[in-house]
């Protein structure tokens, strides 16, 4: 056996130690990360040629910048959307003519989808048709907005999470709310408009993104008119909300649109587009966790959340 000077021997036995904590605490922190867990996430796929159909693409989830195993990728013919439409109720008037338009989108989605109809107002979310496979008796729960002031939620960001909690009930898989709003959050004063300042606004989004629902958003300004600086906030939080949930936000202008059918249509074939990702999480901690789906091929296209929390 090799002899040490014993100069050297407290200083082999400080280096030990120190290994020997090292490997103590890197074992610490694999354990503290808990066992991998299994999230669902939206995402939609658009191939730049022309195709009939969804094809099988490849797809690489990195989450908090680490590369995720795939467990399964469900595409719309074999996973039924979940879908929540949201009408706010102090809307223009003038969109009331498009309620008949909202119920043959709900009407045209595929046999087996699952709806829910509610509408946002003053109080609480006033829910018309809980979730139901019978698309005719959910399309026949649309009615037009009330277009009053008294019905004005302040914020629509509480309802929607409010809705948002329903999903809980409902099978995994492809998740979405389709929500028709102003966008406004003036609960806590014109400064929580803001869609950096709006605690809701990142509640719903945080929710949505927890549940894996893609939200779809159209805006339509208020019953009372407001100023262009709200209206632009309103649709700023609105655009903030589809975008970080993997949906997509529709605006013309700051005024209501002449028509919802291009929008729904648009919509309509998002969905159709739309798979349910499941990869294998390897962060089950808690808080915020960033993704990025990339997909392999030059001529794909993805949209999806900006991450999740637990």
């Amino acid at each position: 056996m090799p002899r040490f000077p014993k100069v050297f021997a407290p200083l082999l036995l400080l280096v030990l130690l120190l290994a020997a904590q090292l490997s103590v605490g890197q074992g610490g922190s694999r354990r503290s990360r808990g066992a991998p867990r299994p999230v669902t996430i939206p995402v939609t796929i658009k191939v730049n040629k022309p195709e009939t159909e969804i094809r099988v693409v490849d797809l690489m989830v990195r989450e908090d910048g680490e590369v995720q195993s795939l467990l399964s990728i469900r595409r719309p013919a074999d996973n039924p959307v979940t879908l929540a439409v949201l009408l706010q109720d102090d809307l223009v008037s003038s969109i009331a003519s498009e309620a008949r338009g909202v119920a043959n989108f709900i009407r045209d989605l595929p046999a087996g989808s699952r709806v829910m109809v509610g509408y946002i107002r003053s109080g609480s979310l006033q829910v018309r048709r809980r979730f139901t496979t019978d698309l005719d008796r959910a399309a026949a729960s649309v009615r037009a907005p009330l277009s009053s002031a008294s019905a004005s939620p302040f914020n629509p960001y509480v309802e929607i999470i409010e809705a948002l909690r329903r999903f809980d009930s409902q099978p995994l898989g492809r998740r979405a709310i389709l929500v028709v709003s102003d966008g406004l959050d003036v609960s806590r004063g014109l400064d929580s408009s803001s869609p950096s300042a709006s605690i809701d606004l990142a509640r719903a989004i945080r929710e949505a993104q927890r549940r894996g629902v893609a939200i779809y958003s159209i805006f339509a300004p208020p019953a009372v008119s407001g100023n262009r600086f709200l209206i632009g906030n309103g649709q700023s939080s609105l655009q903030r909300l589809s975008d970080e949930t993997g949906g997509r936000a529709f605006f013309q202008g700051t005024s209501a649109p002449v028509s919802f059918q291009p929008f729904l249509r648009e919509i309509s074939s998002t969905l159709e587009r739309q798979i349910a990702l499941t990869y294998l999480s390897t962060h089950p901690n808690k808080g915020f966790h960033r993704l990025e789906v990339k997909p392999l091929d030059r001529d794909v296209e993805v949209r999806h959340p900006a991450g999740y929390a637990r």
